[in-house]
């Protein structure tokens, strides 16, 4: 399958366009949901993802074009939007063709079977009939739209329906429309029971349960027609931080008037009479082009809950147990850390280290303090529940906790909430910054070691690439590392002090810093590499991101590719960089691998004369996180991990023939497949088998 869109940005032909390179990488995970060769519901998963990934590509770059609209000049804002629409109004078409002519049928034909009403027996159709009348009528609110009735207020994403009516209401008058929202407190799944499903599991939607009752709530008229319908609204926050004199305060008013920006698309079924899509239309701002009109549920993430219910474990990706490092679980952490650093990536390994290494710090006497940034940490965390003990025992907790985590706003803010009331001190980054740097430190008072040395005060820190999260350390690829090398520590240390004094930080030697020192750091790794080849020996970069698109780091690229630099850059997402163009960008290859696992972890990797520099990072290569964001990039200092890094997160990725894209310069992705001869490769499988825990016993790497 090919896919993407030849397009470049209008202001220079040598950058991909950002919008549509995003949208070629859903198009990708929509190739997964097309792969035979994938489990059943893991395919309509990833129909979820591509359906999740959409909502928030509208929530938020296409609501900041629209922003921006005057700013850039309404022709320009109108081109971007055609081809942004084009695209968007292509990949659902695919969705929904995917989801009615093979996902469907074939989950049907294993026992799986999600019924419309016409499909439903009369002993399914009595079921669904008590379910309405008991569980969902009771909390309908049926609106006709009249003067005194207008129309009402819509959620973001909430699930609605529109309904043209005959006649005349209850009061004479010819009242011809009505609107009618789903409780949001009502699952979107329902699943009914085994005894109405004799030979698998039968399932409908809310939706199709309300639509076929809706006569129901107009007695006396009748309903001409009925459609569900969806409206996305501009979801980014927008605070005038300089102005606020309390960030929590108010963000808390902000979350609550989210669910009412500006709507930035409309979607209805596909039997939707095109005069009540032009009433929604209007009433919602949009034109035409905003609408879609779709053959099925207007939230397709809502399956998921379907996925859940099914015990068929064939339908599934089998169960994969993560490996341990060699640390055991009761070892003395710290013991091991004053001998060796601790490598862990996850998902293949085990985070259960990370939480135990904050778990273990609480409940040390010798542990006088624990300082810790939290980007993601969801509503339910050991780690966040160890910190709050940790304050409670009297330690010194200082938590730099980023209230503007898009979508985890309101989860932050109420650790907030708990963290100070258990003692913590809670620092919110740094006005107009986000702070989204991985990091935690211990600070422990330790005796001196027989030969006097280590006296005082020593720090164990662990630095990662992805979110204090148990959920997504089960599902992200990331590195991270536990160490105590005094160097990085300390460094660690400086830029806690740096965040809550905000004061200009130390020069660092170890860590490279956003938005003080990243970006230029890598340029200059860059150009170090660059300098190396024009000297005639080899210079040699690969990188793995999930999204390349700051033209100040691209442009370096470039002039190291003309200098004949050896490039390799393995990017999940947005990549604006055109590889391979002659004079430009020959020496650069460009991929991108999608599979079972999200690919998260950022690896920087530069030759430099056999010294094999590695860093692991929080930040990818966007002018957001280089310049905007307060990001950490850090080194792998011992001989062994650095090869460990290259052999795990860089080398099996460029050798993957399975789940590898490889970009073109007009943008386009082409699959990689194995060669004649040539055995096939996933880097993913590799690594589960690899580090993954065997039998039951934990993976030695």
């Amino acid at each position: 399958m090919k896919t993407g869109i030849r397009m470049a940005s209008p202001s220079s032909s040598v950058f991909l366009d950002r919008e549509l390179s995003q949208l070629s990488f859903n198009r990708r995970v929509l190739a997964q949901a097309e792969d035979s060769s994938i489990p059943l519901l893991e395919r309509l998963r990833y129909l979820c993802i591509v359906s999740n990934n959409l909502d928030e590509f509208f929530e938020i770059r296409v609501a900041s074009l629209l922003a921006k609209g005057g700013q850039d000049g309404a022709a320009r804002q109108q081109a971007d939007l055609e081809r942004i629409n084009h695209a968007c109004h292509e990949l659902v078409r695919q969705q929904y063709a995917i989801l009615n002519t093979e996902i469907l049928p074939q989950l049907q034909a294993s026992g799986v079977r999600l019924l419309r009403h016409a499909e439903r027996n009369e002993a399914q159709r009595a079921w669904v009939r008590d379910y309405f009348e008991t569980q969902v009528r009771p909390l309908l609110t049926p609106i006709g739209l009249d003067p005194a009735h207008p129309f009402p207020r819509v959620v973001n994403k909430s699930l609605n329906f529109i309904i043209a009516l005959s006649g005349k209401d209850a009061f004479g008058r010819g009242t011809g429309a009505a609107i009618v929202k789903a409780p949001r407190v009502l699952p979107r799944v329902l699943r009914l029971p085994d005894r109405l499903a004799p030979h698998g599991s039968a399932f409908c939607l809310l939706s199709s349960v309300i639509r076929a009752h809706v006569d129901a709530l107009f007695a006396g008229r009748r309903v001409l027609a009925c459609s569900q319908f969806r409206v996305t609204r501009d979801s980014d926050l927008w605070v005038d931080e300089e102005e606020v004199k309390n960030l929590r305060q108010a963000l808390k008013g902000e979350l609550q008037e989210r669910q009412f920006g500006t709507s930035v698309r409309l979607e209805v079924g596909a039997g939707c009479p095109p005069e009540l899509a032009r009433l929604l239309l209007g009433q919602f701002g949009l034109d035409p082009a905003c609408l879609y009109q779709v053959d099925g549920p207007v939230n397709l993430a809502h399956l998921s809950g379907m996925i859940e219910h099914v015990e068929h474990a064939a339908l599934r990706f089998a169960p994969f147990v993560p490996g341990l490092p060699r640390v055991g679980a009761h070892a003395d952490l710290f013991e091991q850390l004053r001998r060796q650093d601790i490598l862990l990536h996850h998902p293949f390994q085990s985070f259960q280290c990370v939480i135990d290494f904050i778990r273990m710090a609480a409940h040390d006497p010798a542990v006088v303090a624990i300082k810790q940034t939290i980007y993601r940490t969801g509503i339910d965390s050991g780690l966040m529940e160890a910190l709050m003990a940790a304050a409670r025992m009297g330690k010194e907790v200082t938590v730099i906790l980023e209230l503007k985590a898009r979508f985890d706003e309101e989860a932050n803010i109420n650790w907030a909430d708990k963290l100070e009331h258990a003692g913590a001190q809670v620092v919110y980054g740094v006005v107009g910054l986000k702070t989204h740097a991985k990091i935690a430190l211990v600070i422990r008072r330790e005796a001196p070691e027989p030969d006097g040395a280590g006296s005082g005060l020593r720090f164990y820190a662990h630095l990662g690439t992805g979110n204090y999260h148990l959920t997504t350390t089960r599902l992200y690829t990331d590195f991270g590392l536990l160490t105590a090398h005094q160097g990085i520590g300390g460094e660690v240390n400086e830029v806690f002090i740096h965040l809550t004094s905000l004061a200009r930080p130390h020069k660092l030697r170890h860590l490279w810093l956003a938005p003080f020192a990243l970006q230029g750091e890598i340029i200059k790794a860059i150009r170090r590499e660059a300098k190396i080849a024009r000297a005639g020996r080899p210079g040699r970069i690969i990188a793995k991101v999930n999204a390349l698109v700051d033209e100040a780091v691209i442009r370096a690229l470039y002039a190291a590719s003309r200098d004949g630099v050896r490039i390799d850059l393995i990017v999940r997402g947005a990549c604006t960089l055109r590889p391979g163009l002659p004079g430009l960008s020959d020496n650069i290859r460009v991929r991108s691998v999608i599979g079972r696992f999200l690919e998260h972890s950022r690896v920087y990797y530069f030759r430099n004369d056999l010294a094999h520099d590695v860093y692991l990072a929080s930040a990818d290569w966007m002018s957001r996180n280089l310049v905007r964001r307060v990001e950490v990039a850090f080194p792998v200092l011992d001989p062994a991990l650095k090869r460990r890094v290259i052999a795990e997160g860089l080398k099996p990725y460029l050798k993957d023939n399975l789940n590898s894209w490889k970009l073109g310069p007009g943008g386009r992705y082409q699959r990689r497949k194995a060669r004649a001869g040539q055995a096939a490769f996933s880097a993913q499988c590799h690594l589960m088998q690899l580090l993954g825990a065997a039998d039951g016993q934990p993976a030695e790497p």
